[in-house]
């Protein structure tokens, strides 16, 4: 269920802020290549997995994802049909397990209850209807919320996190005191929507994010040294 293909935009239609995203999203491509996240073989795997990477890494929550696999677990059906505290023994490797199988739990019904357990229908529903119906599940920020509609509904919304905001904000295209909503704008207010560029975007800024612009910089080796000289 990956999405390999996306519409590289028109430089010549772009705002100049739009051009520099643009210059970054190549060098990025040159960089890491393609990413084809996110890696998941459902929709729902894709929403569990949202919820379970907060304050965590991958490699935590496939460790949860393959306990639930293993043993049938990963369906709206038999997640429902689980204790909070049975849930939270499954996906203990992802860590805040009480935590996030709380929330995974209010996931579920709220799927169950206002759509009649019927997934396909609720990623279907209108971009901005289901994004302020999922921030109203107890447990799910903007982040994982638009975890979910890029990645599970297919809907073209940038998903932003800590390392787009260091990014954004060491390369003067954000200020410090910038929110999500001011971060999220940045990108959808000056690149035309697409999905899978979208898609693949945010997993490039979270490649250079993870490599080379942690909390201690390592900009020497930065496909983004000297970006700005660049353009």
């Amino acid at each position: 269920m990956h999405s390999k293909i996306y519409s590289v935009p028109d430089t010549e239609r772009l705002t100049e802020t739009g051009r520099k995203l643009l210059r970054m999203f190549h060098l990025l491509l040159e960089r890491f290549g393609t990413q084809d996240w996110w890696p998941a073989e459902t929709e729902l795997e894709v929403m569990v997995g949202a919820v379970l990477t907060q304050n965590t890494n991958w490699k935590n929550v496939e460790k949860a994802i393959a306990n639930l696999k293993r043993k049938g677990l990963l369906s709206l059906d038999a997640l429902a049909s689980l204790s909070v505290p049975e849930l939270a023994e499954e996906i203990r490797p992802a860590g805040y397990y009480n935590v996030k199988a709380g929330r995974l739990k209010n996931l579920i019904a709220f799927v169950q209850e206002t759509y009649h357990g019927e997934l396909d229908k609720c990623l279907s529903e209108e971009t901005g209807v289901l994004r302020k119906s999922l921030l109203s599940v107890k447990g799910v920020g903007p982040e994982t919320a638009d975890s979910m509609l890029l990645y599970a509904a297919k809907k073209p919304v940038f998903v932003v996190d800590t390392y787009t905001f260091r990014v954004m904000n060491r390369h003067g295209l954000i200020f410090e005191e910038a929110g999500y909503e001011d971060l999220q704008e940045l990108f959808m207010d000056n690149l035309p929507e697409d999905t899978g560029f979208f898609n693949e975007f945010h997993a490039l800024l979270v490649q250079v994010g993870k490599h080379f612009c942690g909390k201690k910089p390592r900009c020497e080796a930065c496909p983004l040294n000297g970006w700005e000289r660049e353009i």
